[in-house]
């Protein structure tokens, strides 16, 4: 696993067991990386996105059966797609701004995949050889906006409307998440959403196959793999924490803009 972290200067760092942070030379999705020996105390550094989307943040909608239950819509026949621009993303600790565009924000706790390669037209079978890694994302809803636009564009696309974080976990496959992985979202310390990626609609191996049938994926995009039901508002002074077993606890305040 890794992430970027800031100090007196942004780098890239792998966690150690010993809540340390170990720094990295280069850039894991371009150049490789090696271990530098200079290490940080994780209390003394700053943890930014672990990665900002050089391209696109592909997002799908429905793909839990009860969170498309609980907004009143059909279960999709095939995965439901959109995109989030890279400006919307944002790190661990960062403020998600709430516009005055809205009246109904709302938190969406999700699984994101992290792509490690140039990719289009990929078989399910081959989607591990594209796959990154993992990390955690807040795909944050005007739901008001939503409703009366009729697409989710500006529902969707704020600026800080993407937190991801805390790191990205490389060390894992879709197998591990399609057995199952607890994902739950606490808004102010209480919990309001409480699944398990084994209940997606669609797998991230299919995902990743229809999403590059229909365009070509760059290193560093990620997708956003739906979430699960429990989705509800959050305000001005709110903290929503989500979190997946295995990939850590992504914390964001809710500020005005």
């Amino acid at each position: 696993m890794y992430g970027v972290v800031t100090g007196e200067l942004d780098e890239f760092g792998q966690p150690d067991p010993d809540s340390a942070v170990v720094a990295l030379a280069g850039d894991p999705l371009y150049v490789g990386v090696k271990l530098l020996d200079q290490e940080h105390r994780l209390e003394d550094v700053r943890l930014l996105a672990p990665v900002l989307p050089r391209s696109k943040v592909v997002a799908i909608g429905r793909n839990y059966a009860a969170h498309a239950a609980e907004l009143g819509h059909d279960l999709p026949t095939e995965p439901l797609m959109f995109l989030k621009p890279n400006t919307s993303v944002v790190g661990p600790g960062d403020p998600i701004f709430y516009p005055p565009q809205t009246q109904d924000l709302h938190y969406e706790g999700e699984l994101a995949v992290v792509i490690g390669r140039i990719c289009r037209d990929v078989p399910p079978e081959q989607a591990t050889d594209v796959i990154h890694g993992y990390t955690i994302a807040n795909d944050v809803t005007a739901r008001d906006l939503q409703k009366s636009d009729g697409q989710w564009t500006r529902a969707k696309g704020f600026d800080s409307f993407c937190p991801l974080g805390p790191w990205i976990e490389t060390d894992l496959d879709p197998h591990d998440f399609a057995e199952g992985r607890s994902v739950q979202t606490h808004l102010n310390g209480e919990l309001r959403q409480d699944g398990n990626t084994r209940d997606q609609i669609f797998d991230i191996p299919t995902l990743i196959s229809y999403i590059t049938s229909v365009m070509t994926l760059l290193p560093g995009d990620v997708i956003l793999t739906g979430t699960p039901e429990g989705v509800g508002p959050m305000n001005v002074g709110d903290e929503v924490e989500i979190s997946i077993a295995g990939l850590g606890t992504l914390t964001n305040p809710v500020k005005a803009r």
